[in-house]
């Protein structure tokens, strides 16, 4: 329970349905303390709270990843590989080892048992949608998780949540990188890696302008790059080899294809024959039709339109209708 509305309510409608419901707080930083409003939700729905510290393991597995991420030209997702090995490795761990039965979060996504086992879905508010965030979960995972918001609309959420009278109700949703203080990726990772100037130059080679430090850094970026030019730019690659920050037009951004790697499967079976999917890029992108072909421990990803600013250390996840198939990591574009 993290003192926000969605876990308060996953609580009390789990409560409510007949189950036994402890509270978990992880504690993931030295200066992050739980909100009063938590004490007093599991205090109203009497019910154990208990506080889990994880500083050391959230620094190693998800700032410290984050960081090195961003040191290697990419633009990583912590809040997936916290997912993946903070709560549901980690938090699921020691819930099942305090005689649990289930974790539970309040995660925006569906649980669905079927003849192969556990299915993931997509959450019935596709506004507030998470499955994308949770493409890394396997059926060992699956069977002991419950999602109980799934099925609600975010509007429902906030109104059980005053008509049980839990005092998160009004709270406002968490920002978007619980780590990163007012959102600010650029300070945050100022103060974390070396930055080493280099130079600007477009696809040509030909030098623009001088850069602060890859890190500072993403693709399709168009801000913040303090050139003068007649044509917008945008930053096209990093490259971490040469120091050099290469920017294009909006026509040099678009793909027809990428490569993943790292992957997992919801399933636990790795498609054997390329399949037509759905597929998102980043979490906030539209999901869009493309071709998935398997080798080799990767797949490429044809889509069936270009698309923009394909970036290295993101998340692509594959759909087929609701169904959460399972995702990877952005190696690059292939053209």
């Amino acid at each position: 329970m993290s003192g926000g509305v969605d876990s308060s309510l996953a609580a009390a409608l789990l409560k409510e349905a007949g189950y036994g419901v402890s509270g978990v707080y992880m504690q993931l930083w030295s200066d992050h303390n739980p909100s009063p409003d938590l004490e007093r939700t599991c205090q109203l729905l009497d019910i154990p709270l208990h506080k889990l510290i994880l500083e050391s393991e959230f620094q190693s597995l998800v700032i410290n990843y984050f960081c090195q991420e961003y040191s290697l030209g990419r633009t990583p997702n912590p809040c997936i590989v916290c997912n993946q090995h903070i709560k549901f490795g980690l938090l699921m761990n020691k819930a099942l080892e305090m005689g649990a039965d289930y974790l539970a979060t309040g995660h925006y996504a569906r649980i669905e048992p079927s003849q192969n086992g556990y299915r993931l879905l997509k959450a019935v508010d596709l506004t507030k949608d998470q499955s994308y965030f949770l493409y890394t979960l396997g059926q060992s995972e699956l069977e002991h998780l419950i999602l109980p918001l799934g099925n609600l609309h975010k509007v429902e959420v906030r109104r059980l949540a005053s008509q049980q009278g839990l005092p998160t109700s009004s709270r406002h949703d968490s920002q978007d990188v619980c780590f990163i203080p007012d959102n600010n990726y650029r300070l945050f990772i100022a103060k974390h890696i070396p930055l080493e100037p280099g130079d600007i130059v477009d696809t040509k080679g030909k030098v623009l302008g001088r850069h602060k430090g890859l890190a500072q850094y993403t693709v399709g970026q168009h801000q913040g790059l303090g050139l003068a030019s007649d044509e917008r730019l945008f930053v096209i690659k990093l490259d971490t080899v040469t120091n050099r920050l290469i920017v294009g037009t909006q026509d040099q951004l678009l793909s027809d294809n990428l490569i993943a790697g790292k992957l997992s499967w919801v399933s636990g079976e790795i498609p054997k024959e390329p399949i037509n999917i759905m597929a998102k890029i980043r979490y906030k992108s539209s999901e869009v039709e493309a071709t998935l072909h398997s080798r080799d421990g990767v797949v490429e990803i044809n889509f069936n339109q270009p698309q923009r600013a394909i970036t290295p250390g993101q998340a692509i996840v594959f759909y087929q209708g609701d169904i959460v198939l399972g995702g990877g990591i952005i190696e690059d574009r292939v053209n």
